[in-house]
């Protein structure tokens, strides 16, 4: 059980630190990342109850509504709403980048305990292909849902704009995820080029925001500067 638990933990905590230590600019406090991680980590349970019943009561019978719906709307959905509730209005977050290292906490405390459920019910064996998709692919998403709220708390204008796209891309990413490993039969050929995709445009997002980051940052130094004057 120690082997299966720390097999489960490690992969999140690896790329929660990755992108954490990516901050450059005033690193958030570890006990508000902790807390947005296990909040996160909570999630599981109303989804796993949720989608057990849609199971059980047979709701869904496309594979295109059940990747969409039944799981990437429904996870997405709690994790944005957590982020947002909890998170998009701390003093905390205090520059763009944060976004993305709060985003990136929630969806891996949620793909952490997920990946847990997943080796004790599945075995040891598969704890490596669960670290190289489902538990980084969560914090692709997390990259990205963070990234674009970021972009709406920090932009003069849009801010609507941004926060509905911080939802809509993480749902729509997910999704198609999620539709190629339920409905394409040699789905490894097809979830590789997508997962290197992933990992394109969350670094991608990951540089952006840093940039952001430290355009923030001179602008507040810079006023600070001229109050002193």
């Amino acid at each position: 059980m120690l082997g299966i638990l720390s097999a489960g933990i490690a992969p999140g905590l690896a790329l929660l630190s990755y992108f954490y230590l990516k901050d450059e600019y005033g690193p958030e406090p570890i006990s508000m990342v902790m807390k947005a991680f296990i909040y996160g980590a909570l999630l599981v349970f109303p989804i796993m109850f949720i989608q057990y019943v849609i199971e059980v009561e047979s709701l869904v019978s496309s594979d295109l509504i059940h990747a969409f719906f039944s799981t990437s709307l429904l996870e997405e959905f709690f994790k944005w709403f957590v982020l947002f509730y909890t998170v998009y209005q701390h003093v905390d977050f205090d520059e763009p980048y944060d976004g993305i290292v709060y985003g990136v906490a929630v969806s891996l405390g949620f793909a952490t305990v997920e990946n847990i459920f997943y080796l004790v019910a599945n075995g040891l064996e598969h704890a490596i292909g669960r670290a190289v998709l489902p538990v980084s692919s969560h914090a692709l998403f997390g990259v990205i849902m963070g990234y674009y709220l970021g972009k709406g708390k920090f932009s003069v204008s849009s801010k609507r704009k941004w926060i509905l796209l911080s939802l809509l891309l993480p749902f729509i990413l997910h999704g198609i995820y999620d539709f190629i490993l339920v409905s394409f039969h040699y789905w490894l050929f097809v979830i590789l080029p997508f997962m290197i995709f992933l990992w394109w445009l969350g670094l991608r997002k990951v540089k952006i925001a840093r940039s952001l980051s430290a355009e923030n940052v001179k602008s507040d130094i810079n006023v600070s500067d001229s109050l002193h004057l």
